[in-house]
């Protein structure tokens, strides 16, 4: 509402919605989304479950194609490629189990192109003097200790 104060006219105006939903109609919609949420769940599991298998798919092609110089890698290439297509194939369906199965058996074979490269490039002998050990041997008595810098003039000075 308004009101003029040099003529004292006072102007209202009402807004209310015209063509909105009913409350049987909400109800009705609630109830629907609340029938449809187990469908729902088994869709997105569906997606998620092929983007995964995507994403693993292409990081794995991608590394087998960096390494396949490598003859460890060279020599499990037709694994790799045949558990690549069995991923695919199986998110050509609609079962999620046989997705993340098939996913599952890719990144197991997925560990030995890293386990291939480590060892090539010579992780393995690396690994055994790397000093990240957990295990604290007897003789490991760390001691902190503050320092202070002392500059030359200051030795000739004093």
């Amino acid at each position: 509402s308004a009101k003029d104060k040099a003529t004292n006219k006072e102007q209202s105006i009402r807004i209310q919605a015209s063509g909105g939903l009913s409350d049987a109609d909400i109800n009705k919609m609630v109830k629907e989304a609340e029938a449809n949420a187990a469908e729902d769940k088994k869709k997105r599991e569906l997606v998620e479950a092929r983007n995964q298998g995507e994403a693993l798919v292409h990081g794995i092609e991608k590394s087998l194609a960096e390494n396949v110089a490598i003859p460890a890698v060279a020599a499990i290439k037709g694994d790799v490629e045949t558990a690549i297509t069995a991923v695919k194939d199986a998110m050509a369906g609609e079962d999620v189990e046989a997705i993340k199965s098939a996913s599952n058996a890719l990144t197991q074979i997925a560990m030995k192109i890293g386990e291939a490269v480590y060892t090539a490039k010579g992780g393995a002998e690396g690994m055994a003097g790397d000093g990240n050990n957990d295990e604290k041997s007897e003789g490991d008595d760390v001691v902190d200790a503050d320092f202070e810098e002392v500059k030359d003039d200051k030795k000739k000075a004093g």
